[in-house]
């Protein structure tokens, strides 16, 4: 489950990244949870890796479902905030301009539309 939480959440993290950010507050919380459940689970995995779990006097099992909990709840949130992003990308960048770029162009349309996904 940790590894597939890095997976996903490595390639959300470049999907993000690697298209112009049109709207900064939107798309930079959607890269704060990528970036976050990516350090996070990474900790948690080593916690288990090394032995920690078996010094630490802690329920793994509801610290495990909060922790997924709350990346589920995250993740869902930067989800709709993606989807909202992307679903502007027929409006012109600038409403007052006289040219008419688009704010994501169609290259960045695809790629918004896979890190929403």
């Amino acid at each position: 489950v940790f590894l597939s939480l890095q997976l996903f959440g490595t390639i959300v993290w470049i999907l993000v990244a690697s298209t112009r950010v049109p709207l900064p507050l939107l798309q930079g919380w959607v890269m704060f949870v990528a970036v976050t459940a990516w350090f996070l689970s990474i900790v948690f995995l080593s916690v288990f890796l090394f032995g920690y779990a078996n010094r630490i006097a802690v329920n793994w099992n509801q610290a495990d479902f909060i922790f997924h909990g709350a990346t589920f709840v995250f993740y869902f949130g930067a989800f709709l905030l993606q989807a909202a992003t992307t679903s502007l990308h027929h409006f012109p960048r600038k409403f007052n301009s006289t040219t008419q770029e688009r704010i994501l162009s169609g290259r960045e349309y695809n790629i918004s539309i896979a890190a929403s996904v």
